[in-house]
């Protein structure tokens, strides 16, 4: 009754639209508009078209809380979960259910819960996605693995809200357009608009420790004055930001997670 409530409520082109339900007669039937293009594991599985490329797949934003067997409710945190499901089955391109797979790993939640945490993100990555083909590739993937991690954490109070996992999708998207490594100027050129050069040696010595830093947090950073532009950020990167899914994350939005990676890269 919760999903025919909500999904009578709302309306958004990303959501396939209720269109009746049936309760009668002990018949418990939902009637969704028809999808003429297939759905979501149709196109990982290839049964229709040759699979779908990396930004496509990040691109496409439902399965149950496992908490909803403790308590038999449902919150938004529950969605959360559900979304984090999908995300892993976005990024692996496996089944949600597969019994052909070991005991251990027939639910992909649990699969992709044991190979994050455990560091293992590589081994799990659908091979269509040839994610080592460039390091935006591997490095996007890597950070939407780490953001399901904490939406699949089995406690609802430890999961991000949904709020935070969109603006963190974003954030990821938006960082293909980001270039890397432009730190430090090319050899021979000024990185500050000073032709002395005693500033030069002091400006790039800095740069470097910047560069460092940022880099350790997983941060990328636009090309425009270096100088300027990494000092500002010396107030956003904290140094007890997380690197690994094992370090604490806080949340200013949601209660505190374990399980973070990205809680200050937005």
């Amino acid at each position: 009754m919760n999903e025919i409530k909500l999904l009578s409520s709302v309306s958004h082109p990303n959501l396939v639209r209720l269109l009746g339900c049936c309760i009668e007669s002990g018949e418990q039937i939902l009637v969704y508009e028809f999808m003429p293009n297939g759905t979501l594991c149709q196109h990982l599985q290839r049964e229709r078209g040759k699979g779908l490329p990396w930004p496509i797949r990040l691109g496409t934003p439902g399965y149950l809380d496992p908490q909803y067997h403790q308590y038999f409710h449902l919150s938004d945190k529950s969605d959360v979960y559900s979304f984090g499901v999908v995300l892993v089955e976005i990024i692996t391109g496996l089944k949600v259910v597969d019994f052909s797979r070991p005991h251990s790993e027939v639910n992909l939640a649990a699969l992709a819960i044991d190979r994050i945490g455990r560091g293992g993100v590589d081994d799990i990555i659908d091979p269509y996605l040839e994610p080592h083909r460039d390091a935006w590739t591997l490095s996007s993937i890597h950070n939407v693995a780490e953001l399901a991690f904490r939406c699949l954490a089995f406690h609802r109070d430890m999961r991000p809200s949904m709020t935070e996992v969109a603006q963190e999708l974003e954030n990821i998207r938006l960082s293909a357009w980001i270039v890397p490594d432009v730190y430090l100027g090319s050899p021979g050129r000024s990185s500050t608009s000073s032709g002395d050069d005693e500033d030069d040696g002091r400006s790039e010595k800095s740069l470097a420790t910047k560069k460092a830093s940022i880099e350790s947090k997983r941060l990328f950073v636009p090309e425009r004055n270096q100088v300027e532009y990494l000092s500002s950020l010396e107030e956003g990167v904290k140094d007890s930001s997380p690197v690994s899914v094992q370090d604490p994350w806080f949340s200013e939005q949601s209660s505190p997670s374990s399980n973070s990676l990205l809680g200050n890269a937005q």
